[in-house]
């Protein structure tokens, strides 16, 4: 197989990448909160006719291709969080699923890609708490962080005190990071010191971990829902905002991203905090990836396309990336078999 130079693929992987310690905590302080600024969330709105602009303008502003686009997608690998949610998941499954995580990309084309030796791993194992112990134990010492979905997931309807305790006995089992799911009645009927009581509850029992919010965007209705429901989850301490669950009718979309992202900016804009951002749901194909990477840097900053400040949550996207990189090196597509990922 002849040998393709990347053009910045070092850059693409490693500038700028976050420290980690050994154990999977990144090093980035956590979101210290604020009070609830009940006047900012109430003022809060969203142009939606602005909004669509924006997104509909994004395939016209920036394309890469070639070297560019492979350089990419190696940073879209090493910030997904890959995922397995299923109700027939069992222990062997999460053990491949680590296998992949700590090597995403087959050996023989990161060597054609003049990546070899290089560290490339994912973001994240993210698995049910049932599951916690044995992906901690199959990753080792790789450093990859494993995150625990929380709190009921997906619907997030369990007892309050049953989503604490679920938070804790994640933690205790090794979870460095916690996805929660909020509470989506607080949202529709407007309570918003209720979700950011709720949400301050989850950031204490995760204690050194990172909790991720999710939003479950398909969920609130209105962008202006979305808005606020990111506002009030970062006032109270979220680390990361995050889309969906994956299991919505309508999960992960680009005019959700900007929404999101710009209360991200908002908030930095207001407290020097930088928050995390995770699009999850429907994210499949390496060519929608990119979008989402092309609007992050757009709207927020090369710094967040790194992955402590941003994950994908997805499964299948691993292998079509794989299978597009394979692409590149060699001029022809495999099957999606070829590439598998637990």
């Amino acid at each position: 197989m002849e040998t393709v130079a990347v053009h910045n693929a070092a850059n693409a992987t490693h500038h700028g990448a976050p420290s980690r310690s050994p154990d999977g905590t990144h090093n980035r302080p956590r979101n210290t909160g604020m009070e609830l600024d009940l006047s900012w969330v109430l003022d809060t709105r969203v142009n939606l006719s602005a909004a669509e602009r924006r997104i509909a303008s994004l395939p016209g502003r920036r394309t890469v291709k070639k070297d560019a686009q492979a350089a990419w997608l190696l940073k879209a690998v090493t910030c997904i969080d890959l995922t397995t949610l299923n109700g027939d998941d069992t222990p062997e499954r999460v053990k491949r699923l680590c296998a992949k995580a700590m090597n995403p990309i087959r050996a023989d084309i990161l060597d054609s890609l003049g990546m070899s030796g290089r560290s490339i791993t994912t973001g994240a194992i993210c698995v049910y708490h049932r599951f916690v112990a044995t992906a901690v134990e199959a990753l080792g010492d790789s450093g990859i962080p494993v995150a625990a979905v929380s709190t009921g997931f997906p619907a997030g309807l369990s007892p309050h005190y049953l989503k604490v305790k679920e938070i804790e006995a994640s933690v205790a089992d090794g979870a460095k990071e916690i996805d929660i799911v909020i509470t989506r009645e607080h949202v529709l009927t407007g309570n918003w010191t209720a979700l950011y009581e709720e949400m301050q509850e989850y950031r204490a029992a995760c204690g050194n971990a990172h909790v991720k919010a999710i939003l479950a965007t398909g969920d609130l209705k209105t962008l202006r829902n979305v808005a606020k429901a990111s506002l009030v989850c970062m006032m109270a301490g979220a680390d990361f905002i995050k889309t969906s669950t994956g299991k919505e009718g309508v999960n992960a979309t680009l005019a959700v991203t900007l929404t999101m992202l710009r209360a991200i900016r908002a908030y930095q804009e207001r407290t020097g905090i930088k928050i995390g951002y995770k699009p999850a749901g429907g994210i499949s194909a390496a060519k929608d990836v990119l979008n989402y990477q092309f609007l992050m840097k757009d709207e927020l900053g090369r710094e967040w396309l790194e992955s402590d400040l941003f994950r994908i949550g997805a499964s299948s996207l691993l292998a079509d990336i794989e299978r597009q990189l394979e692409h590149h090196v060699t001029g022809a597509y495999s099957a999606l078999n070829r590439h598998p990922i637990g």
